[in-house]
């Protein structure tokens, strides 16, 4: 069965320039084919998904799997976190996002409503922040989900800026889509509406400075939407949207009791903009060159060297270099110019880059190389694979815990098969004083606010009772990074943590190995094991760092 078509691959059909990267628009095929699927298909589909052939399929996933945008599990091809970096590329650049989050946050909190962010992608709109409540009916929509603009507030709000040309495509593609079959993320159009109900709508917005989603979407879903101006040019950069459902709201309800709130929100954005001083530019990215060569040489045919160069294009862009020349892209990523020109020029095709007055940016559209799967992605998500490597090097289990009051709550496990094994499960709860990812996550808190039961109950003849030993001990956990707890949980088990920690450095979760005590001794655990734990740590700290950036990271 062929392929849905989506918004993200129409450009193929337009002419190639002879100077585009071959490779690098199919590898671009794959990611949009993996991200249209959720986030995961087998070879045999992105076959039939891209149209390639199954050997240039098998190229290109090698080869992102070596960049660490995929993973190769059994039969199936699987979205990375650190595919991430493309979209957080382009966020950063944006710097929307950095600067308004927090806003869009405390309105959310003020009005118990979801409320998002969002920016124009041609005819479509794109989300670059959600803020949303935890209820029954919430909001599937993800950061990067495309919607037509013809049925959201916020499209009514940027189609006041469109030209003749913009006004003419846009009739095209609702010609040729009535049912929005090339918008993914939302369902398709019931009953189609005529096109000058849009254009009503964009006029009605015009003159009310705001706009209004009156179930357009589905049927219950309301939301009320007012442009954030630039202070300096006047143009809308995002637009700040109010969501909710008919069972709370109506739409006549948003307009008449939030919208004034969202309206004082805006203009608080506003004035943030206008006060924000110029970005400092991040670090650029370096030694991509290189690395992409040592990787031909090492992996032969299997890898694209062409296609890894091109997508290390995308990450050149950051906070404080939203706008590059060539001669910048080429020095930020180390790459010849001809081979930076000729990535420009294919991504200026397939519509991820704009290119203005000898200057490149990148567009909305770098959010559909994967980012709206991987932006619901959790902690224990992003760990398991890492921590099944684990498991298979050290041939002990391995488990993920979080901090739950005076507990830890398992999140994530991978077990070994031998005849006497530790029997835990995810979601089993223990005391954290006895345990050793308990002790790790502890160590990380003031002394005043370790929530620690009183008295401190022996749970074996070996448990640590004493508050002050306890205290002491937590000390030097923190400073040394690791705690090993023997036989003070349970007789025989012996258990060795280190942390995970979050991009503000705040351990949010745990790490463990665990084993009877007859099969290592402790000074055997720290030699032997404990630096395969640190490593793995590490692994999942830098998937969870990418994917922590613009997006929060459930931890369970």
């Amino acid at each position: 069965m062929p392929a849905k078509p989506t918004m993200d691959t129409d450009d193929a059909s337009s002419v190639v320039p002879a100077e585009a990267v071959a490779p690098l628009i199919r590898g671009v095929a794959v990611l949009r084919g993996l991200t249209e699927a959720g986030g995961s298909l087998s070879p045999s589909a992105l076959e039939r998904t891209t149209g390639l052939a199954r050997s240039t399929v098998d190229r290109i996933t090698a080869t992102l799997a070596r960049m660490g945008y995929v993973r190769l599990d059994g039969r199936d091809v699987i979205l990375a976190p650190r595919l991430m970096e493309l979209g957080n590329a382009y966020l950063a650049a944006l710097h929307l996002p950095a600067l308004l989050d927090a806003r869009a946050d405390a309105l959310a909190d003020e009005l118990d409503e979801s409320v998002s962010l969002a920016v124009a992608d041609r005819d479509g709109i794109r989300f670059i922040h959600q803020a949303t409540r935890r209820r029954a009916m919430s909001l599937s929509f993800r950061i990067g989900d495309l919607l037509p603009a013809e049925r959201t507030a916020p499209g009514a709000l940027f189609a006041r800026e469109w030209t003749k040309n913009d006004w003419r495509e846009w009739r095209q593609r609702r010609a040729a889509d009535r049912e929005d079959a090339l918008f993914p993320a939302v369902p398709p159009v019931q009953h189609p509406t005529p096109d000058e109900d849009f254009e009503q709508r964009v006029a009605e917005s015009t003159a009310a400075g705001w706009a209004l989603d009156d179930q357009l979407i589905e049927p219950g879903l309301v939301a009320v939407s007012v442009p954030v101006r630039d202070p300096h040019t006047g143009r809308i950069v995002c637009a700040a949207n109010v969501v909710s459902h008919t069972s709370r709201h109506t739409a006549t309800d948003l307009r008449d009791t939030l919208l004034p709130r969202l309206r004082v929100a805006v203009r608080t954005m506003e004035g943030d903009l206008r006060e924000q001083p110029p970005a400092a530019p991040s670090a650029a990215p370096s030694g991509l060159a290189t690395w992409t060569g040592a990787s031909k040489q090492e992996l032969g045919r299997e890898f694209v060297e062409s296609l890894a160069r091109g997508l290390t294009v995308l990450t050149a862009f950051g906070e404080g270099r939203a706008a590059l020349t060539l001669t910048e892209v080429a020095k930020a990523t180390g790459l010849a110019r001809a081979t930076a020109r000729r990535a420009l020029i294919t991504y200026e095709h397939l519509g991820l880059v704009h290119a203005q007055d000898r200057t490149f940016t990148l567009t909305p559209r770098v959010l559909s190389l994967g980012f709206p799967p991987l932006s619901r992605t959790s902690l224990p998500e992003i760990a398991a694979p890492h921590m099944a490597e684990l498991a298979q090097r050290v041939q002990e289990s391995t488990s993920l815990a979080v901090l739950s009051g005076e507990d830890i709550q398992y999140t994530a496990r991978v077990a070994t098969s031998r005849i006497m094994s530790v029997n835990i499960t995810v979601g089993t709860r223990l005391p954290a004083y006895a345990t050793s990812m308990g002790r790790v996550l502890l160590s990380d808190l003031p002394p005043a606010e370790r929530p620690l039961p009183h008295p401190l109950l022996p749970l074996t003849p070996h448990t640590l009772t004493d508050p002050e030993a306890l205290t002491r001990l937590l000390a030097e956990v923190r400073s040394q990074g690791h705690a090993l707890v023997d036989e003070e949980l349970e007789e025989g088990l012996r258990s060795l943590a280190v942390p995970v920690r979050d991009r503000t450095g705040r351990a949010v979760a745990a790490l463990n190995v665990a084993m009877h005590a007859a099969r290592h001794t402790p000074e055997e655990c720290e030699r032997d094991i404990l630096p395969h734990l640190r490593t793995t740590a590490t692994r999942i700290e830098q998937d969870l760092h990418v994917a922590g950036r613009f997006t929060r990271v459930p931890t369970t």
